[in-house]
């Protein structure tokens, strides 16, 4: 069962889309969006929340022409996530077949969208969704948004996360910083593959980042870059332990 995401700047073919979707039996749940810049919002937060959850995205229903960003921009900028939802064009042009199957398209629908050539569409989806390789454990970026654009930041250029309640402010090596969606304790299972050890109930910091450790009146910091980060009691022996494992190594 397939979880859609339509995208087109035209309500009525945007409604029209939905309304064929909706009728087909494959697909679970079919939402619509009619500007690039929302949809990428709508998959970050599916992405972020994982494969399982109520908002997963399994595939993408994609206009090309579009006010500000073009399907297409859509499509390159997916390709930088750790597990994409697949695309399907649905356009009134058929100028840009070759370029759609160049980023990976399932299909390529003309518009106005016939009923039996959508329903092709999707058993095609539904086909490759059924022989997706499963999610891989850690993803490499991380999909921010800054100034109402969703961007993918490298996650080794993160070098420490602080915990705000339910979000996470991410710190980069270029001294910004972004609030995510996800708590601590997620980004701790997720990224430690890569790294990343707990040193605070508040801080998750990227263990090549740290440049100093200090030990005063019986207490730890750590310094990443120009921030100091205390760390607790329960974590000073881990910490102290993988650094020294890290430097004789």
């Amino acid at each position: 069962m397939l979880r859609v995401l339509a995208v087109d700047d035209e309500e009525p073919a945007l409604a029209e889309l939905l309304y064929l979707l909706r009728s087909d039996p494959r697909v679970r749940s079919a939402d619509g969006a009619t500007d690039a810049t929302e949809a990428l919002r709508r998959i970050g937060r599916a992405l972020e929340d994982g494969p399982g959850r109520e908002g997963a995205i399994d595939v993408l229903f994609l206009d090309i022409q579009m006010a500000g960003l073009t399907g297409l921009d859509v499509a390159r900028l997916l390709a930088g996530f750790a597990r994409p939802p697949l695309v399907v064009f649905v356009t009134a042009h058929e100028d840009f077949a070759v370029q759609a199957f160049d980023l990976k398209a399932v299909d390529y629908l003309l518009k106005p969208v016939r009923r039996e050539r959508l329903a092709e569409a999707v058993r095609r989806v539904a086909e490759r969704a059924a022989v997706a390789p499963p999610p891989p454990t850690v993803a490499d970026r991380i999909p921010v948004e800054l100034g109402g654009v969703t961007r993918l930041v490298a996650v080794g250029d993160i070098t420490y996360a602080e915990a705000q309640g339910d979000y996470a402010r991410l710190h980069t090596t270029d001294g910004t910083s972004h609030l995510v969606r996800i708590p601590l304790t997620t980004l701790e299972e997720r990224w430690q593959p890569l790294g990343f050890v707990r040193v605070h109930r508040s801080h998750l910091v990227a263990l090549h980042r740290i440049d100093e450790l200090r030990l005063d009146g019986g207490g730890m910091t750590v310094r990443v870059g120009s921030a100091e980060i205390a760390v607790s009691r329960r974590h000073a022996s881990r910490v102290r332990e993988l650094l020294m494992r890290r430097t004789s190594g």
